[in-house]
């Protein structure tokens, strides 16, 4: 049976805007106590006090806060460059026997165009691709016979560089996605390699966006 902090810490871990919220100390404990109290309860087994909860709450905040410094501090630090595109297209076909041929194509259609953007993200079931707004009527033309599913224009995208260590500290992905998100801003499709990732979003939130990953940056390295 669990005790009721390691209940405490197993609740808020499932919950990643309470526990950012708890490091940045926007929570009133005694409100959060009252409200957790119920699962608290269910994983210990038996009825727990709000103060036993509140006291667990203040002996878990400062381990999420040294947790979160140590985690995230030097890679946000040394995020590398930062770069941002206009003018993009999101266009979903589905998969197909015949897909990979029509990327091919692609390819080397626009092998020759300076300054055109185009990747492809495949799923199970549906296959991506981000490019310029120069190029989608090529795209209608070599895919005329596939499947789409989607299409989404006047999109922008923020390219973000990261240090070999991010593979190895978890929560990378969700400290920056979670500034976003906190500042209402909407992911159209997200592209990542192994040290550096795209989010595409809309034309409208690309200044936003480009100034919170540049805050954060800036932050960490205070």
């Amino acid at each position: 049976m669990l005790t009721i902090p390691n209940a405490v810490e197993e609740v808020i871990k499932k919950k990643p805007f309470l526990e950012s919220a708890l490091v940045e100390g926007l929570i009133n404990l005694s409100a959060l106590a009252r409200q957790l109290k119920p699962d608290i309860e269910k994983k210990v087994g038996k009825e727990v006090n709000d103060s036993a909860v509140i006291m667990a709450l203040n002996r878990l905040v400062p381990r999420l806060e040294l947790m979160s410094t140590m985690k995230f501090k030097k890679v946000v630090e040394n995020i590398g460059d930062i770069i941002v595109r206009s003018n993009l297209a999101d266009i979903a076909f589905a998969n197909s026997n015949t897909l990979f041929e029509k990327q091919a194509i692609l390819l080397d259609r626009i092998r020759n165009m300076k300054d055109v953007f185009c990747t492809f993200s495949q799923g199970i079931y549906e296959t991506t691709l981000v490019v310029s707004n120069s190029i989608p009527a090529l795209v209608d033309e070599i895919f005329s016979d596939e499947k789409l599913i989607a299409r989404t224009d006047n999109l922008s995208s923020i390219t973000v560089k990261l240090p070999v260590e991010n593979t190895i500290c978890p929560g990378v992905y969700y400290y920056i996605f979670k500034e976003l998100a906190w500042d209402n801003i909407n992911i159209t499709e997200v592209i990542s390699t192994t040290n550096e990732f795209t989010v595409v979003i809309g034309d409208e939130d690309i200044h936003r966006a480009f100034t919170i990953l540049m805050e954060a940056k800036r932050t960490a390295g205070m």
